[in-house]
């Protein structure tokens, strides 16, 4: 009997020439795929400041459960991260991260710890809408703007973080949510960033300890996505500061609109 691709440890992959359920080679056959994918996550996230994990997450879940998908995908993320912020931290708006991004981290780390108990498919459509209303307003030119107040900050981070921790897409509501504060296209990727590090920061030692037999089995894997994902993030900045600040909100619209219909059809 052989061997299937993803272990009852939850990732350690199979032979490269073991075939899948389907009776064929899986995504996962050949890291130069994921690291390309990487490449394209990397460089939507430096414009947009969100869709790496988007992008990443379901690629690998096509091999892996989520919680081991989510791992592996959790170091090139950190390291992309790291970074952009770096490229991008001298743009960070201080009040902003402060207050919102902050309390934005930490409400997505309170959401990602009661997901396991909280999370329904009610709640995926829900933020699905929200994402898409978000991004429909924007392309619609009918936005509305929140005050840029200590409150606003505070509730924005809080709600957005917590809401996106529960559903597992906190990178989305994050940057619909600075939407609202009217901050310039370099400005909001680097705020969203420099909050995306905590999370990071919190979240990656855990993943180390609660799922090193899936990132033991799959160093070559995440390597690549991690070299991908910087080389997007090379490709990326450059281009962000290009953007018209009306197109660049067009252009967030537009993914955040995408990112709520794949979020609307992985519920289906």
């Amino acid at each position: 009997m052989e061997r299937s691709r993803v272990d009852e440890r939850g990732g350690a992959r199979a032979r490269p020439d073991t075939p899948n359920d389907f009776g064929g080679p899986t995504i996962l056959d050949s890291p130069l795929v994921v690291a390309a994918a990487a490449v394209a996550a990397g460089a939507v996230a430096a414009v947009s400041g969100f869709g790496l994990g988007s992008i990443l997450t379901p690629l690998l879940m096509l091999s892996f459960p989520t919680s081991s998908a989510v791992a592996i995908v959790a170091i090139p993320h950190a390291v992309a991260t790291t970074v952009r912020w770096w490229r991008l931290r001298a743009d960070v708006d201080g009040p902003t991260f402060r207050q919102f991004g902050i309390a934005s981290a930490l409400g997505g780390l309170a959401g990602a710890g009661l997901q396991p108990f909280l999370a329904t498919t009610a709640l995926t459509i829900l933020l699905a809408v929200l994402l898409m209303l978000a991004g429909g307003s924007e392309l619609a030119r009918r936005r509305l703007p929140l005050p840029p107040t200590r409150f606003w900050r505070l509730a924005g981070g809080t709600l957005s973080g917590a809401f996106g921790g529960l559903v597992g897409n906190q990178g989305g509501i994050r940057a619909a949510a600075l939407l609202g504060f009217r901050l310039p296209p370099r400005a909001l990727v680097a705020t969203a960033t420099a909050s995306a590090l905590f999370v990071d920061a919190a979240r990656v030692p855990i993943y180390v300890v609660t799922a090193r037999p899936a990132l033991a089995a799959n160093v070559e894997l995440w390597l690549a996505a991690s070299v991908g994902a910087v080389i997007g993030t090379f490709i990326g900045t450059p281009i962000l500061g290009r953007i018209p600040e009306p197109i660049y909100r067009q252009l967030i619209g537009g993914l955040l609109v995408l990112l709520g219909l794949a979020l609307l059809v992985a519920a289906a």
